[in-house]
């Protein structure tokens, strides 16, 4: 099956061109695009100076503008799969190989790359590990999925969540709002193990002082989409 690996990237000028020389070497079978989030360092110039494939966006998206440009990419050129893997070289693109085994054998719509089923490598900070088990938990509790690792970004979809997604996607912080819009949309999802590295270069996202807001923001998101995507069913079924 035709498959793009979408890198958002914004500001990983020091660790971009040993991914992309990783994804040459272990899937060469794949294609890939970096979508270039308006940087402000020199990502662009070394994206230029490798001679990578990348979109550049005018005006800095946020990440789930950056992934959906990759979606509608996906969409727009018929790739039958689409992988999300971080720009900041902390996932392992060894695993891709097992992502699209799972969605060639009709296994799952979704597939989640997930540090918490066998536990090995980078597991992340105690207090956020406590976050992303209160956000399961409640994703659980929305939609009756349960994931382990609804942080994760890194994610195969199929053809069906590519065209999907390319229409609409969440803002801000997406990826547990993801899980409950596919979840109740039907999508199988499917959690495989593994390994990720500790972020080597560059500033996470979410610090500290973005903690408590990350919390809060996703939790009513969570909510809202579970409201919402209730009501919309409830006026198809009364039609």
């Amino acid at each position: 099956m035709k498959t793009l690996i979408m890198i958002p990237a914004y500001n990983e000028q020091n660790t971009l061109e040993s991914l992309i020389r990783e994804i040459e070497q272990k899937c060469p079978e794949a294609d890939y695009l970096v979508i270039n989030d308006c940087s402000s360092d020199d990502t662009l110039s070394v994206l230029e100076k490798i001679g990578a494939s990348y979109v550049s966006a005018p005006v800095n998206l946020g990440i789930g503008g950056a992934v959906q440009t990759g979606y509608k990419y996906a969409y727009e050129n018929g790739y039958d799969i689409a992988i999300q893997v971080d720009g900041d070289g902390q996932h392992d693109v060894a695993y891709v190989r097992d992502m699209v085994k799972v969605i060639e054998s009709g296994e799952a719509d979704v597939v989640i790359g997930s540090r918490f089923i066998e536990k090995e490598g980078f597991q992340s900070s105690g207090a956020r590990r406590a976050g992303i088990r209160f956000l399961s938990g409640l994703i659980w509790l929305m939609s009756g999925t349960r994931v382990k690792d609804v942080t994760s970004g890194y994610r195969a979809v199929n053809r069906e969540y590519i065209t999907a997604f390319a229409e609409n996607y969440p803002d801000d912080y997406p990826e547990p709002e993801v899980i409950v819009v596919s979840s109740l949309s039907g999508a199988r999802i499917k959690e495989i193990p593994v390994i990720m590295r500790e972020r080597t270069d560059g500033i996470s996202s979410i610090n500290m002082k973005k903690s408590v807001y990350y919390m809060i923001k996703v939790s009513i998101a969570i909510i809202l989409c579970r409201i919402s995507l209730g009501i919309r069913t409830g006026n198809k079924n009364k039609k």
